[in-house]
Parts: C-alpha cells; sequence; structure tokens
C-alpha cells in the first residue's frame, strides 16, 4: 500500500464499500458526537467523511487535532446509512472507518478559519494567502483560472498563432505608465525596465516575419491598484497578426473570446463570435456615457440640448448658452417609486462631485417635477414624445460642460438600471469600440497630444496627417468590452516611418525625440514592415467576469494589497549595504525622513 495514500478524498463510492484504503488531506472540520468522531478529510479533489468510535485507537488522536492539521488515514470504506447520506458531496454516500491515523503535521490556532465563507480583512487574507487559498471559492476560481488559461492557449493555436516568449528585462519606456526598474550591476548607473507589455517586442516579431504570434505575458506597471487592475503584474493574452485589416483581427480574436466565455459561462448565454457589435466611439459616448459599455443595461442617454436651448427652464438655458450640454436618462417603470427616489439619485450624484441631477416624473402620462412645470408641458410632452419612453417612464437629466455631462450621465445610466434590476446578470455581453480619436487638445499644454496609442494606424494614413484638423482624425484603434469590463485595447500599427514621424510631430515630438525614444522599432520599420495589429485582452479580468469576482485579488495566486506590498513575503523589502554597493547605488530617503541606519547610505565604488 502506498505510503500516504490509494485514493484522493474525492475518489471513493459506493463501488469501493468494503475495500481497505488509504486517504491523506487537511482535516477540514470535526463532529463530536460523544461515542463518535466525524471528521471531513480534504485534499486538491475533494471531501471524505472520515468516522472513528471511542473505542477505535485512531479516536484519541482524532480527538486531539486540530482542523488544518495534515494526516493520513487507514480504514475501511463503509456505506452510510440512507439518512446519513450527503447528496450535496460527491462522497457523500460513504465514509472511511478509521482504525488508523498518522499525524503529518500539527497545525496551530489558525488565524483565519478555512471552513465556511466568513469575510476577513483583506490584510489577514493576504498575509496568510497560502490559508485563504484552501477555501472552497478562492481554491476553485484558481483552478477555474488554469482551465481558461489552457483553453485559450488551444484556441489560439487552433487560430494558426504561434507562442512566443519575450524578454523580461528591457529597456524603460518614455510612454504610457511608470515602468519597475532594475539595476545593471555590470553596467553602473543603467538600468532595465520590467515590460509594461510586449508591445515592440511583438511587433518586431511581426517585422522578423513570423505572422502570428501570441503568449500568455506577464505585465508590469508601478501603478495604484484598481478593482479590475492589479498593482505590479498582471498577465495578458498578448497576441499580433500580419497582412490584417482590422476586421481580421475581430475574426480571429472572436471566437477564442467567445468559445472560452461559452466553455466555463455554466449556463450564462455568450454573444456569439461573429456578432460583436462594432460601436464607434463618439457613438458609445452619446449612448452609453462611456466607452467601456455594459451592454446588459438597456437604459440609453439622449442627447436633449437643443430641447432646452432658451427654454423656459433657465439653468439649462444658461449652461447650453456657455457651451454645455444637456443629457437625458430614462427610468423605466418608475411611475410607483416615491420622490424619494428621485431626490436620493440627485444626492447620489452631488456625492459623485456633481452638480445634481434634474428629473421628471410621470405616472399614467401625468407630468411631475420641477423641470416640466418650467420648461411647460407642451414642450416637456415633445421632449418625452421625441425620447420615445412610456407614459409611466421618469426621466434624469446630466447638464454641464461636455466631458462631464457626458461623465455623469453614464454613471448615473448604470445607477439607475441597478436600482430598478434592470441588468440581467446572466449575459456575457461583448462588443468593440472603435474609431477612437487619434489626438486629444491637453488643456495644460495647451497643444495636441496623442488621445489613445501613438503608435496606432491613423485612417486615411499620411494624407489625413497632412490635410485633417488633427480633433477630427480617427484611428485604427479598438478596445474590446464584455459587460462594461474593458479586457484589452489594440490597434492596426502604424508600420510607416514617415507616417509614424509625421503623427509624433503633430503631438510635437521631433524626428529626434522619435529616434531616441523608439530607436528599435523605428530603425526595424526601415528595413521593410507589414502591415500588422494585434490586442492584449487581460487574463485576470477574464477569469474575475467568469468566476463572477469584483476584484481581481479574488482570481489572483499572490496578489498584492493596495500599496503594492506582498504581506505574505515582505515585498517590497530592504537590501544589504553590500548588495547595494554592488549596484553601484546609493539610497535618498524622502524629503523630510531620517535614515536610521547609516549603512543604508552607502557610496558607491
Amino acid at each position: 500500500m502506498h505510503a500516504y495514500r490509494t485514493h484522493n478524498c474525492g475518489e471513493l463510492r459506493e463501488g469501493h464499500v468494503g475495500t481497505r484504503v488509504k486517504l491523506s488531506g487537511w482535516v477540514h472540520r470535526k463532529r463530536d458526537h460523544g461515542n463518535l468522531l466525524f471528521v471531513d478529510l480534504r485534499d486538491h479533489y475533494g471531501i471524505t467523511q472520515i468516522v472513528s468510535d471511542v473505542a477505535d485507537e485512531a479516536f484519541k488522536t482524532l480527538e486531539g487535532l486540530r482542523v488544518e492539521s495534515v494526516i493520513t488515514v487507514e480504514g475501511e470504506v463503509v456505506r452510510r446509512d440512507a439518512e446519513a447520506a450527503n447528496p450535496n458531496l460527491a462522497t457523500g454516500q460513504i465514509e472511511i472507518h478509521a482504525d488508523a491515523v498518522e499525524v503529518q503535521s500539527a497545525a496551530q490556532e489558525l488565524p483565519l478559519p478555512v471552513f465556511g465563507d466568513q469575510e476577513y480583512p483583506e490584510e489577514i487574507r493576504l498575509r496568510y494567502r497560502y490559508l485563504d487559498l484552501r477555501r472552497e471559492r478562492l481554491h476553485n476560481n484558481i483552478m477555474l483560472r488554469s482551465r481558461v488559461i489552457s483553453s485559450i492557449r488551444g484556441r489560439m493555436i487552433d487560430q494558426g498563432f504561434t507562442e512566443f516568449q519575450t524578454p523580461i528585462l528591457t529597456a524603460s519606456s518614455p510612454e504610457g505608465a511608470r515602468d519597475y526598474l532594475v539595476p545593471s550591476r555590470v553596467h553602473p548607473g543603467k538600468f532595465y525596465a520590467l515590460p509594461q507589455a510586449p508591445q515592440m517586442f511583438k511587433q518586431l516579431l511581426m517585422v522578423a516575419g513570423f505572422d502570428r504570434y501570441f503568449q500568455i505575458a506577464p505585465c508590469f506597471r508601478d501603478e495604484d491598484a484598481r478593482a479590475d487592475r492589479s498593482p505590479g503584474e498582471f498577465y495578458q493574452l498578448d497576441f499580433e497578426m500580419s497582412f490584417v485589416t482590422q476586421e481580421d483581427v475581430f475574426a480571429a480574436i472572436e471566437p477564442v473570446l467567445a468559445g472560452v466565455f461559452e466553455e466555463f459561462a455554466d449556463g450564462r448565454s455568450v454573444t456569439p463570435a461573429g456578432q460583436f457589435p462594432r460601436i464607434p466611439y463618439r457613438e458609445a459616448m452619446l449612448r452609453y456615457g462611456s466607452d467601456k459599455p455594459d451592454l446588459r443595461n438597456p437604459v440609453l442617454i439622449s442627447d436633449v440640448t437643443d430641447h432646452f436651448r432658451g427654454s423656459g427652464f433657465g439653468l439649462f438655458a444658461r449652461i447650453i448658452e456657455g457651451g454645455g450640454i444637456v443629457r437625458a436618462i430614462p427610468a423605466p417603470g418608475t411611475a410607483e417609486k416615491s420622490r424619494k427616489f428621485f431626490d436620493d439619485m440627485n444626492e447620489w450624484a452631488r456625492s459623485e462631485g456633481h452638480a445634481g441631477l434634474g428629473y421628471i416624473t410621470q405616472k399614467g402620462g401625468e407630468l411631475g417635477g420641477p423641470i416640466a412645470k418650467n420648461h411647460g408641458e407642451e414642450a416637456t410632452r415633445r421632449l418625452v414624445e421625441t425620447l420615445g419612453i412610456g407614459p409611466d417612464d421618469g426621466i434624469f437629466f446630466a447638464a454641464g460642460k461636455p466631458d462631464q455631462a457626458a461623465k455623469l450621465a453614464g454613471a448615473a445610466r448604470t445607477r439607475v438600471a441597478e436600482e430598478l434590476g434592470l441588468i440581467d446578470r446572466n449575459r456575457f455581453d461583448f462588443c468593440w469600440i472603435v474609431d477612437f480619436p487619434m489626438y486629444e487638445y491637453d488643456e495644460e499644454r495647451k497643444q495636441v497630444d496623442f488621445s489613445h496609442n501613438p503608435f496606432s494606424m491613423p485612417q486615411g494614413g499620411i494624407e489625413a496627417l497632412e490635410t485633417k484638423d488633427p480633433l477630427d482624425i480617427l484611428a485604427f484603434q479598438y478596445d474590446i468590452v464584455c459587460n462594461g469590463v474593458e479586457l484589452s485595447s489594440g490597434a492596426i500599427r502604424n508600420h510607416r516611418p514617415d507616417i509614424m514621424y509625421k503623427a509624433f510631430e503633430i503631438a510635437g515630438y521631433s524626428r529626434e525625440d522619435v529616434d531616441t525614444n523608439f530607436s528599435g522599432m523605428i530603425n526595424a520599420f526601415k528595413f521593410g514592415a507589414p502591415p500588422h495589429g494585434g490586442s492584449a485582452p487581460g487574463i485576470d479580468r477574464i477569469v474575475m467576469l467568469l468566476a463572477d469576482e469584483p476584484n481581481l485579488r479574488e482570481v489572483v495566486l499572490f496578489p498584492m494589497n493596495q500599496r503594492a506590498e506582498d504581506l505574505m513575503m515582505g515585498a517590497p523589502g530592504e537590501v544589504t549595504a553590500k548588495q547595494l554597493r554592488e549596484l553601484h547605488i546609493r539610497l535618498v530617503p524622502p524629503s523630510g525622513t531620517a535614515d536610521k541606519d547609516p549603512a543604508r547610505s552607502v557610496a558607491p565604488e
């Protein structure tokens, strides 16, 4: 018999009754019934119930153990009584009558329980992540992540992509987020950077003639944490293709994403491949108030600026005269809602830093609210008719400068749908956001700058750059969005040096700037570069959606906290004076703090 197990804890069934077996695992929980002791034994594969009688030799050992101790149990498989069977457990028809127990590792008192679904503070969960990972929900999430990655990898290969690994130590790039820097020992005063993404390398692979590349790529960005973005590192499905149009990219990746979501949707519907809607950026900002729209939400925003231009409602009229806009957000079926519902929405808007939300109420077509009163019944009727809403639907209004009003309208659209229960949680709705502006006006710098991705191909090529107003130029840039979560940005790349120099010139960069900051890529393009494009859906975000989790930390093995600290391993941490000397580095404490250890300020040798 094997030293530790003949079977795992999720394997035994009624057909094993009468068999002598050996199992190993963690004591999940104990139930003392006086002369009988029941122990749930857990391993990676499942749970098996162990039973021991007070007369058994194993009883005393099991009785004295804390939960989460690791043991090996030997005994006979017996059938549970019908009333004691557990239909919710794969092994619920049997139990092991233990006659021998060996303690492999006794557990101390736990800082957090493994059994149950109790919520514990993030600091404790991250400091003892190995215990947190034993808990069923998190354990299942990590296994889901592994299966999702395996499925994605197979689907990419089936689509004709080849997996390559790009460098981890590379050069710092001036654009994008803040780099993580790595000092060089053999080149004093110089630094590598961890890649924010394999962007330049994957484009160089296209220049090198490899045609269809992908990898499950680690990316590193020194930026603050968000619910949908991990601090420090994250993983993405990075891919690039040669000799492709935007539609070719869509056709290649839609079957992969739709396929993996269908595989793990657990009964939820998924937008079929080939049917992801294409929504222009400006339309998305108008109809949804966001370039990351949740299409499960049926509420659509309308621009009603012209309805209030010079109207009897003076507040909106004055906003419009000052260059502002007014957006309308329908609130379906709110006839039975009290005024408090509308006032609470107004207070919510103020709490978010906005001036507030105006509103009109309707009950059986009867108009109510201060806006209707001041705007006039005839004008309000025309407005309601234009919006095409029902006689029991209310309307909220966001007014102000274009960007502010659009942002408030988008947030209000989400809030209304959540408050009224309009979002179907059993769907995965995908879309593409396309036709992003190539440039935007930077109010601080008082000049035109890139709005999204400086390396994308402008629609219209060199002619557009030379003849059009920069703010009217669109780019071959696109985002994949699912249920209001941006999975990735992508683009058809600017592969021609002449177009790249011109594109950067418009944004205030000289030819020398481009040659200095992006020398590897621009030089490669001078030796023949194919038209190419790609994208990089986030693995962490995909798994977060499939697991129906609100935060990326629930689908990542060993995440950092909000301050980019690994509480379990104690990173970032100090290093020795010897290590600093080898790297020719002297530490300079932040202004106003004292360096308590003189050895930490080390002169380079």
